[in-house]
């Protein structure tokens, strides 16, 4: 049995991570299968794939960026034709091909020609004119869908005949928590972990930290961890220029991406998700509440299938600094109110989250398609012998 998993990162943000965890799902099921992984460039997530996969190949894949869409659709065309060539190869030798995210191109329009082979797993809600783009593809690739969050399957609006699924995203968290005993008199840990852009919203939150009276700021440690793109060092500039200004620096420390946020986490009271743009999901939410901590998010997409507020975390409007601020005011100040939070928190990440429950979901979709595959496959021999000679012999 030869399956294929195509992911469009190197890196171990939250789809590289999800990535890992499915490969490792179908490699505890099928211990014998042949799994090829094919990602664009080596990176951080190779050593973790070396230990569950057959192979590594590292190859051009055409990733659709909404950044770089303008300039894929005048140049990067050319090297589309070579790079679905190549996805053909491997469909027509695989068994099973399961994508990750719907940014690979060249991938999502060579399951079109080999129907029944391709499992596609959303990740993302994209924004503007791009979202009708894949909206269309996805149809047209008449691929099975495995949407991350509720959200996500009614943003793309599929039609029913359209095989779609929705599994969470599984979390390997710690096998035990303890939480920071929090008081309001010892000083507050607020954490954002993500990658440094716009959607994230690192300039919300540093927005509404500055508009805190000086009383509340005196009383909080803020960590904002990651890095950007392609090593976006204006962004992080004008980031780092904002606390400057706002008077912050002696509260707000910048720590780069790190493979392993665990210690992170341990050292936080609160995660903040401060999104701007929708969140199809939200891995961080997700890995705070398997450490006990409560999350602070914005109410977009599926942050509000994740946290339950008023019972395990916050859910604030988005782009609302004002909104933010004042419930980072409450938290510091009422620790009476959140105090069974994390222990509600952990609760729901063991009962919707845990990566085993997850994995036996993708397990039991992965193994549907593969049987399903198999039945069409011997169809045909069924078909002849059920003819039988005598439709042999209306030839001669």
């Amino acid at each position: 049995m030869r399956i294929i998993c195509v992911h469009q990162g190197y890196e171990l943000y939250g789809s590289d991570r999800c990535f890992i965890e499915s490969v490792a799902a179908i490699r505890a099921a099928w211990p014998k299968a042949d799994i090829e992984v094919v990602l664009p460039r080596d990176g951080p997530i190779v050593p973790h794939l070396r230990k569950i996969a057959s192979r590594i190949v590292i190859e051009p894949i055409f990733v659709v960026r909404r950044r770089d869409f303008a300039k894929l659709l005048s140049t990067g065309v050319l090297r589309l034709f070579p790079a679905l060539w190549r996805a053909v190869r491997r469909f027509r030798a695989a068994d099973l091909v399961y994508v990750n995210t719907i940014v690979i191109l060249d991938y999502l329009l060579a399951a079109r020609f080999f129907p029944g082979k391709t499992l596609v797993h959303v990740h993302e809600i994209p924004d503007g004119p791009i979202f009708g783009v894949f909206r269309l593809l996805l149809r047209w690739t008449r691929a099975e869908l495995i949407f991350n969050s509720k959200a996500t399957r009614e943003a793309f609006r599929l039609p029913q005949q359209c095989p779609q699924h929705v599994v969470y995203n599984g979390v390997d968290g710690p096998p035990a928590t303890r939480a920071l005993p929090y008081d309001g008199t010892r000083t507050l840990h607020l954490l954002m972990i993500g990658r440094i852009n716009r959607s994230k919203g690192q300039d919300v939150l540093i927005e509404a930290l500055a508009s805190l009276p000086k009383d509340i700021i005196e009383r909080i440690e803020v960590r904002i961890v990651g890095g950007s793109f392609k090593n976006d060092i204006g962004r992080e500039a004008a980031l780092r220029e904002g606390v400057r200004v706002a008077g912050l620096g002696s509260i707000v420390l910048f720590e780069p991406f790190c493979d392993d946020p665990a210690p992170h986490y341990q050292w936080a009271d609160i995660v903040i998700v401060p999104s701007r743009l929708t969140e199809s999901l939200g891995r961080v939410a997700i890995e705070a509440m398997a450490f006990g901590r409560p999350p602070l998010v914005s109410a977009l997409g599926g942050l509000v299938e994740v946290v339950e507020n008023g019972v395990t975390g916050w859910v604030v409007p988005p782009s609302d600094p004002a909104s933010l601020s004042q419930t980072i005011r409450e938290i510091v100040t009422r620790p009476d109110r959140w105090s069974q939070f994390p222990a509600a928190a952990r609760a729901r990440y063991e009962a919707m989250f845990e990566s085993r429950l997850i994995a036996q979901q993708i397990q039991t979709i992965v193994g549907a398609r593969l049987i399903a595959n198999d039945a069409e496959r011997r169809m045909p021999d069924l078909s002849m012998a059920e003819r039988g000679p005598s439709k042999v012999n209306l030839g001669s």
